[in-house]
Parts: C-alpha cells; structure tokens; sequence
C-alpha cells in the first residue's frame, strides 16, 4: 500500500491503514470527508495491504452496473466516472489460484 508521508504531496487525499480497516481522508478548502474501507462479504478475497483498492474497485463497479440514471446524474455532477478494466496476467493467475 502507498500512503502519504509528511514529505509528499497528499492532493487532498491521505489512506491511513489500519488493524481493522483503512481510513481515506479526502480534504480540500471546501470539502472534507473520511471513507471507512473494513473487512466484509466481498473484500475478504485481498490482501490487507491492497484491502482498499479491492473495496473501493469492487463498489464502483456494482454501482456502476446498477445502471441507475440517479447515480450517472450525480457521478456526472461532480465529474466522478469509472471504468472497470482487466485483470494484469500476474494478478489474474494469483486470483485462480485461491
């Protein structure tokens, strides 16, 4: 996992993991948020190190495949889109394999 240190640019956004789940703090001078990422139904398959990757990949390809015209009208709101992309070769052998 790649977090920020005190030397590097955070762009608004810091994941600061956990014993039992990851934090994503999201700040700028007009918003300011934090995302939870914890171990549940779907994301026991990874890694704890690459826990909020699968979470936050996984919930944006369900929402996406909700084909909701609220959810599109929001996400195109605030200019958030998402696409799902293949497994890298090594990655998809490594998922076989569990």
């Amino acid at each position: 996992m790649t977090t920020t240190s005190e030397n590097s640019p955070n762009y608004g956004l810091t994941i600061h993991p956990g014993e039992t789940g990851d934090r994503l703090e999201m700040q700028c001078k007009h918003q300011n948020g934090l995302l939870y990422m914890v171990p549940a139904e779907h994301s026991w398959v990874c890694t704890e190190e690459d826990r909020h990757a699968h979470v936050l990949a996984g919930f944006f390809k369900e929402i996406a495949a909700l084909d909701l015209p609220a959810v599109g009208e929001i996400m195109n709101r605030w200019g958030l889109y998402y696409r799902e992309r293949p497994l890298h070769p090594q990655d998809e052998n490594a998922a076989e394999a569990e």
